[in-house]
């Protein structure tokens, strides 16, 4: 049974923009042009990893901390967004 299961499936890319909006605001190394993506690059042409098990949305890099921040980033705009769509009706 699936946790996390979203309730409009859609939305993913749009909280994945999010995500990485909010972890170059805290100035977190992730996304395109990070380290990790220049060293799975590496990794693949090398034949260390097979492109296609080399996971793109990786965060192991960061402490716990960071990226709990970026979480609870995104849950206090989603809150602020849903309060002002809900007072202006």
């Amino acid at each position: 049974m699936a946790r996390n299961k979203k309730v409009v499936p859609a939305c993913k890319s749009v909280l994945d923009q999010m995500k990485y909006e909010i972890a170059a605001e805290l100035g977190l190394p992730v996304g395109a042009g990070g380290l990790q993506n220049v060293q799975s690059e590496f990794a693949t042409e090398l034949g260390a990893i097979p492109s296609h098990q080399m996971k793109e949305d990786y965060w192991g890099h960061l402490a716990s901390r960071d990226a709990g921040a970026v979480g609870g980033e995104i849950t206090k705009r989603l809150v602020q967004t849903a309060e002002q769509t809900l007072f202006s009706l």
